[in-house]
């Protein structure tokens, strides 16, 4: 186990934990997918972050491909001329000849441009890796705002039901009163208006469940069934400070943006290297053969028909002038190392906003499931009261319709506070670089790590060790059926832990 693993042992321990705690909420026997379920999913399938992978394996080839560069490079030529019309006066021109040739090139020194290129090309192979961690954090959090967005859609629908069966009753009793004399038209009127109001509110809630849920097949690749209340989300920041510290030294984006100011700066070296010279040792030969056409224009007397050579030297060449080229070439990558500086001061200004915004969010959102759970049971006791006080006749249909309205308002504030906390924190995990598959303990088989293919393709040399035939990984969504309103009975699912 390395010392990374032993780190995220105590983390993953804690998150497995929370998703045990979040089962015991269930009925026994009930199959329900887990928040680490869909990640795990969204992890091998989602399409988003295996075209981020396949464009990593991409950048690590230019690695080999910048080290070939200061290798040796052999290479040979063939040709057969068939000679259709011999001068006249040429007695000797041959009417057919073979050739053939090789040529090997042993690069001495170029000016440190090898090295320099080598250099930014691994920079940005580690920068391409830190924007792979960055894609993983931002599709899981998608996931688990899909995730959260269906389960408190789901729990909207179902309060919205509720309402309109309670209004349907209110709506019965207020017919029946005005039967008889008790009550007027107008209050008949008030409760048929309310109703079909509520109603409205109930298809309303039925179409945005719908685009959660297709939302979520969208990411995860599969429809959402009986999805868990998620687990306590670990390693919260107890301040902003804190997790502002721990973002500078672990948000994957500021990672890239350093790499890549190394490798601009490295481009610098590649640049100034143009104006070095260049050093190269040759070894060359050919071969002929003029397949017995060749003649020496003289009766009786015969040439050789076959011819060979060798040649071994030294190739210098040295850029005198190009027009002020070069150092062109120099001043454009000295601005992109500057323009590559700068861009490192805006991701991490962004990556402080982000982390604070997103702590600034989800302690509000705390505060307000807490003040809303107050002000849920306030209504109750209210609308129990006024339903009592109207028995009696101090209150009115219309007071009991408003109060059953602000209660209903109260529920689905409390369940869009949870919701928003939650999506919140895991943001804030995300900003600070804590919200990764090896931060989760995501389950089901090896996680994808980019250094294996790096190293499996930064040294190799041979022409023809081409990769299998892509093949797709992310799965598809056309089998999956369409997704609708409908919820389970019951009361709404459980909150967050």
């Amino acid at each position: 186990m390395t010392d990374s693993d032993k780190r995220q042992s105590p983390r993953r321990a804690r998150w497995l934990a929370g998703l045990a705690a979040g089962a015991l909420m269930l009925p026994m026997g009930a199959e329900a997918e887990t928040l680490q379920g869909a990640l795990a999913k969204a992890y091998e399938n989602n399409p988003t972050l295996t075209a981020a992978r396949a464009g990593q394996r991409a950048n690590d080839e230019n690695v080999p491909i910048e080290k070939s560069f200061g290798l040796p490079e052999i290479g040979t030529q063939a040709s057969y001329e068939e000679n259709l019309i011999i001068p006249g006066n040429n007695f000797s021109s041959p009417a057919r000849s073979i050739t053939m040739g090789g040529r090997l090139s042993v690069p001495i020194y170029q000016g440190g441009a090898v090295r320099n290129a080598v250099r930014a090309a691994q920079h940005r192979v580690e920068a391409g890796q830190a924007n792979l961690r960055a894609t993983e954090a931002s599709v899981f959090s998608q996931v688990v705002g899909a995730y959260m967005d269906v389960i408190r859609d789901q729990a909207i629908v179902q309060l919205n039901q509720k309402n309109v069966a309670v209004l349907r009753t209110n709506l019965q009793a207020t017919s029946d009163r005005f039967e008889i004399g008790d009550l007027t038209r107008t209050d008949v009127a008030q409760s048929e208006a309310r109703l079909a109001l509520a109603e409205g509110d109930l298809r309303t809630a039925e179409a945005n469940l719908i685009a959660s849920r297709e939302a979520y097949i969208r990411l995860v690749g599969e429809a959402p069934v009986d999805l868990e209340a998620p687990p306590a989300l670990p390693n919260l920041p107890a301040t902003a400070e804190e997790a502002v510290a721990i973002a500078l030294d672990s948000n994957p984006d500021i990672e890239a943006a350093n790499e890549q100011v190394n490798a601009s700066r490295a481009d610098i070296g590649t640049a100034k290297s143009t104006r070095a010279p260049k050093v190269s040792a040759i070894l060359s030969g050919g071969y002929n053969n003029f397949l017995g056409s060749l003649n020496s224009g003289v009766p009786g007397v015969s040439v050789t028909q076959e011819t060979s050579s060798a040649a071994a030297g030294v190739e210098v060449s040295l850029p005198i002038f190009t027009g002020g080229r070069r150092s062109a070439q120099v001043r454009q990558a000295q601005s992109r190392n500057s323009q590559a500086i700068e861009q490192y001061v805006e991701v991490e200004r962004g990556v402080i906003a982000q982390t604070r915004g997103a702590y600034a969010a989800w302690q509000a959102n705390e505060r307000i499931i807490a003040a809303t759970r107050q002000a849920v049971s306030a209504n109750a006791l209210s609308l129990e009261g006024v339903r009592a006080e109207n028995s009696v006749g101090t209150r009115s249909i219309l007071d009991i319709l408003n109060a059953e309205q602000e209660y209903l308002n109260t529920q689905v504030q409390l369940v869009s506070a949870q919701r928003n906390s939650y999506v919140a924190a895991f943001s804030l995990l995300a900003a600070m670089g804590k919200a990764e598959a090896r931060d989760l303990g995501i389950e089901g088989g090896a996680l994808y790590d980019p250094e294996v293919n790096y190293r499996r393709v930064k040294g190799q040399l041979w022409d023809w060790a081409d990769d299998p035939k892509p093949q797709q990984v992310a799965t598809g969504t056309r089998a999956v059926p369409a997704a609708d309103a409908a919820v389970p009975e019951g009361p709404p699912a459980p909150a967050p832990q």
